[in-house]
């Protein structure tokens, strides 16, 4: 699957820059993080972030295509029980992420959607009750890709832009294939066009 992602947005990305008026910029922002699934009890949100890169390949005024190189940190809360008392402890889960989202606009405005590929790069525990579980590397707990799907929506005001997304995480990320855990995020972004456009 990941291959096959790689592929297609590679052959797209490649045929669509030859007919098409290119843009590049910058984005940062804020991630609302949590998990669902059969196998998720209680998770709460997680406050995480992304920052990153985009590349804009237009194909008119109203339609274009934009994949995106961002790193993301998402993951979700819990309460653990310890001799008696819940303790919060979060996981943290670091991604680099790759959204290829069709994008229409209508005048200053758009709306989006696409895949995404997120390759995991960390997973680490944090708690601040809990000396021993702070930092706590559980990578090998989850799956090292994930696939989503992205809707959203933006605005470009000059050369600034704003997106508000939701990620809907499809595959299982637990390394146990018997489990059903997936990713979910809200993402609030800030972009800076760097090159190209009007």
């Amino acid at each position: 699957m990941k291959k096959l992602f790689l592929t297609v947005a590679a052959v797209a990305l490649c045929t669509a820059t030859l007919f098409a008026q290119i843009s590049i910029g910058a984005k940062a922002g804020v991630n609302l993080a949590n998990v669902n699934g059969d196998d998720v009890d209680e998770a709460d949100m997680r406050i995480g972030f992304h920052v990153g890169g985009y590349l804009n390949v237009a194909f008119s005024d109203a339609l274009s295509l934009q994949p995106e190189l961002l790193f993301n940190s998402v993951g979700y809360k819990t309460s653990e029980e310890i001799a008696g008392d819940d303790y919060d402890v979060a996981t943290n889960l670091n991604y680099l992420s790759i959204p290829v989202n069709l994008m229409y606009s209508f005048g200053a405005f758009n709306v989006h959607a696409g895949p995404q590929l997120g390759l995991l790069m960390s997973a680490k525990l944090k708690s601040s009750d809990v000396d021993e579980l702070d930092g706590e590397d559980v990578k090998d707990f989850y799956k090292s890709s994930d696939l989503g799907f992205n809707v959203g929506i933006g605005g470009n005001f000059g050369k600034l832009n704003a997106t508000a997304r939701y990620t809907l995480g499809l595959s299982n990320i637990a390394d146990d294939d018997d489990a059903d855990v997936k990713n979910g995020v809200i993402q609030i972004s800030l972009g800076y066009k760097i090159f190209g456009g009007d």
